[in-house]
């Protein structure tokens, strides 16, 4: 659940940033006669999000045994390195509302309608069918679809931006950005380890050493629902799942792939840092 309200709520509050970017300079340009091509923008970007949301859905259901487990496989490999890029990407920009003012008055001048249209839409798109792939990637993992921290995260960032919006407060988002970044690269490591996990299950990789550690030992009150407190479906176990992709019970590659991964994205992190540091 704190997962999923962390993605929709990222998510949603790039969308609503981008959108309130783009009507607030409007605004200073005094070209509000093209606020309702954004509306409209918005509006198709939020249904063309829904269509992915319900294709998707479609998808995850018509397989069954080694081609659901390849697909499965798949889908968290994939959300792992769409997770894994948009965070490094949002690390590394620092001109975002600089390019996108230059876009929009590119449209502007050449009295493109379509072409703002297209930015809006594209962007909120973009967003929509990102979430849509964390959030199943995500589901496959803990075996919980989170509708309620999901719907939660989308009110509470859209809320949140309207108001940036509205009352042009200044609102440090970075901090937040930061913090989440840090617990969804550890998720992001976990989908990885997933994916390899279900590619193992079709028989496509090696597992070499079975289980590396193994704290999920059978109970006697399993049938009632009851597990040790670091046990997977326990009461710590459960949540550590959830936000950084745990298991009680890993073989060598997944463990090896979890080290790995981490140790890439922290290469790449550094990499950006000192990038930085030397145009500053």
């Amino acid at each position: 659940m704190i997962v999923n309200f962390l993605i929709t709520f990222r998510e949603t509050l790039e969308a609503a940033i981008i959108i309130g970017i783009i009507l607030a300079y409007l605004s200073k340009t005094k070209n509000t006669k093209y606020n309702n091509i954004v509306y409209i923008g918005l509006g198709f970007g939020i249904i063309g999000s829904i269509i992915s949301a319900l294709l998707f859905n479609s998808l995850t259901g018509g397989f069954s045994g080694r081609t659901e487990e390849i697909f499965e496989g798949v889908v968290m490999i994939i959300g792992s390195l769409l997770l894994s890029s948009m965070i490094l990407w949002m690390m590394n920009q620092k001109h975002v509302t600089k390019e996108l003012q230059e876009k929009i008055s590119v449209n502007i001048d050449k009295n493109q309608r379509f072409g703002l249209f297209m930015l809006v839409f594209l962007s909120v798109l973009r967003e929509g069918i990102e979430t849509v792939i964390f959030l199943g990637s995500a589901s496959l993992v803990t075996q919980d679809y989170g509708i309620v921290g999901a719907f939660s995260g989308i009110i509470v960032a859209s809320f949140l931006g309207y108001l940036i919006f509205v009352t042009s407060i200044k609102v440090n988002v970075k901090k937040f950005f930061n913090a989440s970044s840090l617990l969804l690269i550890f998720f992001a490591a976990g989908l990885m380890a997933h994916g390899v996990h279900e590619f193992q299950e079709a028989k496509i990789l090696p597992i070499f050493v079975e289980h590396i550690w193994d704290i999920n030992p059978a109970t006697p009150l399993e049938n009632q629902g009851i597990y040790p407190a670091l046990h997977e479906k326990g009461a710590i176990g459960s949540i550590a799942k959830g936000l950084f992709g745990y298991n009680g019970n890993p073989n060598l590659l997944e463990v090896v792939t979890y080290l790995v991964y981490m140790v890439i994205i922290f290469l790449i992190y550094q990499k950006i840092e000192l990038k930085k540091l030397k145009n500053y």
